[in-house]
């Protein structure tokens, strides 16, 4: 009966951040293999939502705090260091709210979940952009700009995008400073990769990469739905979404996943 306790916590926090820990020691989450990418996030968002909030105490006279961290304690698996240079730790990074500057705070918690002083590499799935508009450099170039920074300060080693075209991912590469390692393309829309995207790709050394996510991995309004369901009475309308991370950990000699998660931030808009 935790849940009035979390939710005077949550009225009360002004950030909430969210992570699931390693999705391979959930027993519940191994026997139900979810549809979809957005399943399986609304899936382990939900249930680390509901079991943070069984652990919390009814007392109301707790410690406020401005920034909530919300895990299952059980779950979270830091890397032993001495096995590190064996392991390759992966990150897509999906930004909700439209603010390059989440990308810092995203990658700084996965380290730090982690237990790693860097990223082997992130891939960023193309930023939200209002009706009507489209993809351009322009857009791009903001949140490219703090990856490049996170590469220079040690942090990522290599940097990626996602569902770029052949045009927009060369006025990328010879723009950037830091060179995209690799792109993702959705089989969704192309069953088969676009010949001038593999030739550009293969000339610049570039990894083109396969995935099945949709456009919107988590938007505010499924969020908030969870929020309500998993902690009832809540005021989840004021919660939006900053940004959602994927990480996953592979044994490099075998090529098996050893852990995968997610971590998230929301902030609160009180009105």
């Amino acid at each position: 009966m935790g849940t009035d306790g979390a939710r005077a916590l949550l009225e009360r926090a002004g950030t909430l951040t969210l992570q699931t820990g390693n999705l391979l020691n959930w027993g519940c989450l191994r026997k139900k293999c979810p549809a979809t990418p957005g399943e399986e996030v609304r899936d382990c968002i939900q249930k680390t939502l509901t079991e943070w909030s069984s652990k919390i105490g009814q007392d109301l006279n707790q410690e406020i705090l401005e920034v909530l961290e919300c895990t299952v304690a059980q779950a979270v698996e830091k890397i032993n260091p001495e096995e590190r240079d064996e392991l390759k730790v992966s990150a897509k990074l999906f930004v909700v709210g439209s603010n390059s500057s989440s990308i810092r705070d995203a990658v700084d918690l996965a380290c730090s979940a982690l237990g790693v002083a860097q990223l082997d590499s992130v891939i960023i799935a193309p930023p939200p952009i209002e009706d009507g508009n489209s993809l351009s450099l322009e857009y791009l170039q903001p949140y490219w700009q703090e990856l490049e920074n996170l590469v220079q300060n040690k942090k990522i080693v290599a940097i990626g995008t996602s569902d770029l075209d052949k045009t927009l991912l060369e006025q990328l590469y010879l723009w950037a400073q830091v060179k995209p390692s690799s792109n993702q393309v959705n089989l969704a829309s192309c069953c088969v990769m676009p010949p001038d995207l593999t030739a550009f790709a293969k000339q610049f050394d570039i990894q083109l990469l396969t995935h099945n996510d949709p456009k919107e991995l988590l938007c505010e309004a499924s969020f908030q739905e969870v929020l309500q369901e998993s902690i009832q009475n809540t005021k989840a309308h004021e919660w939006i979404p900053l940004w959602l991370l994927r990480y996953s950990v592979i044994v490099k000699s075998r090529g098996i996943i050893k852990s995968k998660g997610y971590i998230m931030q929301a902030k609160r808009n009180a009105s």
